[in-house]
C-alpha cells in the first residue's frame, strides 16, 4: 500500500493506493504556505487517517523542482517548504519512507505506466496548462537529471520572434523564470490571452478565446494559428532530442481535442521521424493524475 498526495499551492490531496488503478480518495485539506510544522501535520493527519501501519510509504507529487542530488526543492508558491531538504525531512518527521518528485514528472510518469503512454519506452509528458512544462519517462523511470529540471521545456530563450501566416512580429516577454523570450511566456493558457491582446487589442480569458475559435471566429482563429505556430517548433526539437514515441498532452489546453490536433500536424510536419498517426495526444487520465503518478512513483521507489 502507498499513501499519496498531490500537493498545490492551494490545496493537498490524497488517496490510500494498492495498486496505482485501484485509488480511495482521502479527502483534501488546504496547503499551509508558511508554517512547516503545519505543514508536515497536514500531511501527517491524513496519513493516520488512512489507517494504514506505520512504515508504509509516502509518495508525494508536488509543484517544484526536486534536485535528484541533494533532495532540495525549490517550490516558490509553498514558502514553508522551498529549500528544503523535503523527503528527507518529512520521512524524520514522520517515520516513514517519503519519495517525492515534481507534479509534470508524476503526470508524464502516470500517462507512461496508465496512460496514452502504454507500450511506449519513451514518453514525454507535455503540459500545456496556466503555463507549460514537461516531464520525461524512459523505460517506465522518471529522468529528472541535473538539477531536477529535465523536461522544463518551456523555459529558455527560445521562443520565436515571427509566426504565423502571414508572419507577424512576436514581441521577446520576461518570464517569472528570469530569463525573456521563454515559451511558457507564449504557449498554454496565459501565453494565448497575451497573444490575443497582442494581435487583436483584447483581452479575453483563454477560455473564451478558444470558445470562439471553435464557433468560426476569425480574429480567435488567428490567435490560435499564431500559438501553434510558436509552440510546434520547439515541442518538435523536444521530440528529435528525446526520442518520445508519444507526447500526452495535460493542463487546460490538453482537454481541447481540436487544439491538440492542429498542435500534433503542425509537431509532426517539424519533426525528423516521418509518421501517419497521432504523436501529440490528449492525456487520457483527466481523474487525479497527480495522485496516479505519485501511486507509480511510491510503488517504483519503495521496490527499489
Amino acid at each position: 500500500m502507498i499513501i499519496c498526495f498531490d500537493i498545490g499551492g492551494s490545496g493537498i490531496k490524497a488517496a490510500r493506493a494498492k495498486s496505482p488503478a485501484e485509488l480511495a480518495p482521502l479527502g483534501r485539506v488546504p496547503t499551509p504556505l508558511d508554517d512547516f510544522d503545519a505543514f508536515v501535520a497536514a500531511i501527517r493527519s491524513v496519513a493516520d487517517a488512512a489507517g494504514a501501519p506505520q512504515g508504509t510509504p509516502i509518495a508525494i507529487s508536488i509543484t517544484g523542482v526536486v534536485d535528484p542530488a541533494t533532495q532540495i526543492i525549490t517550490v516558490a508558491n509553498i514558502p514553508c517548504a522551498d529549500g528544503r531538504r523535503l523527503g528527507p525531512e518529512l520521512t524524520a518527521a514522520l517515520g516513514r519512507p517519503v519519495f517525492v518528485a515534481n507534479d509534470a514528472d508524476c503526470f508524464a510518469l502516470a500517462e507512461a505506466i496508465e496512460g496514452a503512454g502504454r507500450g511506449h519506452r519513451i514518453v514525454f509528458g507535455a503540459i500545456l496548462g496556466t503555463g507549460v512544462g514537461g516531464g520525461i519517462v524512459i523505460d517506465r523511470r522518471i529522468v529528472n537529471g541535473a538539477g531536477g529540471f529535465a523536461g522544463e521545456w518551456g523555459h529558455g530563450p527560445v521562443a520565436a520572434t515571427s509566426a504565423g501566416n502571414p508572419p507577424v512580429d512576436i514581441p521577446h516577454i520576461a518570464c517569472g523564470c528570469g530569463q525573456v523570450g521563454c515559451v511558457d511566456t507564449i504557449g498554454a493558457a496565459r501565453g494565448m490571452e497575451r497573444l490575443h491582446k497582442h494581435l487583436h487589442g483584447i483581452e479575453l480569458p483563454s477560455t473564451a478565446i478558444v470558445e470562439a475559435w471553435l464557433a468560426g471566429d476569425t480574429r480567435a482563429a488567428r490567435t490560435i494559428e499564431v500559438q501553434i505556430d510558436l509552440l510546434a517548433g520547439p515541442l518538435a526539437l523536444v521530440i528529435n532530442v528525446v526520442g518520445a514515441g508519444i507526447v500526452p498532452v495535460g493542463g487546460g489546453l490538453g482537454k481541447v481535442p481540436e487544439f491538440i490536433a492542429r498542435l500534433d500536424t503542425a509537431v509532426r510536419q517539424r519533426i525528423l521521424r516521418r509518421l501517419d498517426q497521432p504523436l501529440v495526444v490528449p492525456s487520457r487520465l483527466t481523474v487525479e493524475p497527480g495522485l496516479v503518478g505519485a501511486a507509480i512513483l511510491g510503488v517504483t521507489e519503495n521496490a527499489a
